[in-house]
C-alpha cells in the first residue's frame, strides 16, 4: 500500500527559507501526480502546488507563485517544496498527496487518493 511521509516543517521567521520533503513508498513519484496542500486552523484545505513529471506539468496557487517551488527527486522517490520568503499567512499544516491525476485536475484535492500525515509550518512575524 502506498505511503507518504512528510518532514522538514517547523518554526521559521518571516523571510527565512524552509524546504519540506515528502518521501513516497510503494508508488513511484515520476508516474503519478504529486501535490502539496495546506490547512490553516479553522479553514478548509487549500491547494498549494502540484507536479506531474511524466508530462512536465507544474501548478501553483496564486498565493505562492514566485515564492514556492515544487520539485521531485526520482532517485530518492521524494518530492520537495522550497518555501522562500514565507509569511505568517503561510502558517498551516502542510500535506503531501499523490494520485493518478490528469493535468486539468492537478489543483483539485479530490484528484489525490493517498495522503501523508502532514507537517506543521509556522511562520512568525
Amino acid at each position: 500500500q502506498a505511503k507518504l511521509v512528510e518532514a522538514g516543517g517547523g518554526l521559521v521567521q518571516a523571510g527565512a527559507s524552509l524546504r519540506p520533503s515528502c518521501a513516497a513508498s510503494e508508488r513511484t513519484i515520476s508516474r503519478y501526480g504529486m501535490a502539496w496542500l495546506l490547512q490553516a486552523p479553522g479553514k478548509e484545505l487549500e491547494f498549494v502546488a502540484a507536479l506531474k513529471s511524466s508530462v512536465g506539468s507544474i501548478r501553483y496557487a496564486d498565493a505562492v507563485k514566485g515564492r514556492f517551488t515544487i520539485s521531485g527527486d526520482n532517485a530518492k522517490n521524494t518530492v520537495h517544496m522550497q518555501m522562500n520568503r514565507p509569511n505568517p499567512q503561510d502558517t498551516a499544516l502542510y500535506y503531501c498527496a499523490t494520485g493518478r491525476v490528469i493535468v486539468s485536475s492537478m489543483d483539485s484535492e479530490s484528484a489525490y487518493d493517498v495522503w501523508g500525515q502532514g507537517t506543521q509550518v509556522t511562520v512568525s512575524s
